[in-house]
């Protein structure tokens, strides 16, 4: 199963970047022996202004994926259930996943409605560039969990 975060921003080439580029490359690596990867990071920029041309933008790059928006009101997962989640996805058949980060403003309704499913790192609000490392974190360490490395304790 192909992995996707996409994103309303360009990444930057601050730290945050240079840790979410790692993550992905670490959870490609990991996750080829499980069926997991390569873990793609999709930066998108809207041309118009708003939501609504943001949704327009993730909506297509998600297109055909089992996609998961990431919302501050959305679902928290424990970081073994987050990789459960994910093997059981893989495990019915799903080819591609794609988790959605917007912009400023959030997401659109038309992205949430759309989402199988929304995840929240809390209810904090974070920064894109943030939650973009910290997702591809999340996700790395869930390939490790699933493949039983040492990389997270319990």
């Amino acid at each position: 199963m192909k992995l996707a975060v996409i994103a309303i921003g360009k990444p930057g080439r601050g730290p945050e970047a240079t840790l979410a580029a790692d993550y992905a490359e670490r959870a490609t690596l990991a996750g080829r022996a499980l069926g997991l990867g390569p873990l793609e990071l999709i930066d998108l920029e809207a041309r118009k202004p708003g939501r609504a041309a943001e949704a327009e933008l993730i909506l297509k790059a998600a297109e055909g994926a089992h996609l998961i928006a990431c919302d501050e009101r959305g679902k928290t997962f424990s970081s073994r259930a987050f990789a459960d989640h994910i093997a059981g996805l893989r495990d019915r058949g799903e080819r591609r996943l794609a988790f959605a980060i917007g912009g400023a403003d959030g997401l659109d309704g038309n992205v949430r409605a759309a989402a199988a499913s929304t995840l929240a790192f809390g209810p904090q609000t974070w920064p894109h560039a943030l939650a973009r490392a910290m997702l591809a974190e999340q996700l790395y360490r869930a390939v490790t969990i699933l493949a039983g490395s040492p990389y997270h304790r319990d």
